[in-house]
């Protein structure tokens, strides 16, 4: 039999989750754009010292090297940065539906 009270206790178990799932999905967004920020950040200041190398060597063979290494710095810098971001973006994902997963547990089992 339907009652009342029933529904507005999943009405409210269900606008409880939504509220967390938002808030969870907030806090990701914000450590994801903290991440986008250090590695702009990191990235300026690698290139930065890149530039003032360069602009001291007195030879093309010091040039190419000076060029090497940062080539190799900024694509490592590059691959550990999109790893970090793409764990952030993961964890966005399963925090933003774990408010969730015990209504579906509770309304799938009969």
């Amino acid at each position: 039999m339907f009652k009342v009270e029933d529904f507005q206790q999943q009405s409210k178990e269900q606008l409880d989750a939504a509220v967390a799932s938002a808030r969870n999905v907030a806090n990701g967004f914000q450590a994801i754009a903290a991440a986008f920020g250090d590695y702009s950040k990191k990235s300026y200041e690698d290139t930065k010292g890149y530039v003032e190398k360069l602009s001291g060597v007195k030879s093309i063979d010091k040039a190419l090297e000076v060029q090497s290494e940062y080539a190799k710095t900024a694509y490592d810098t590059f691959v550990a940065e999109a790893q970090k971001i793409g764990q952030l973006y993961s964890d966005l994902a399963k925090e933003s539906y774990k408010p969730f997963e015990g209504l579906v547990s509770k309304y799938t089992q009969h």
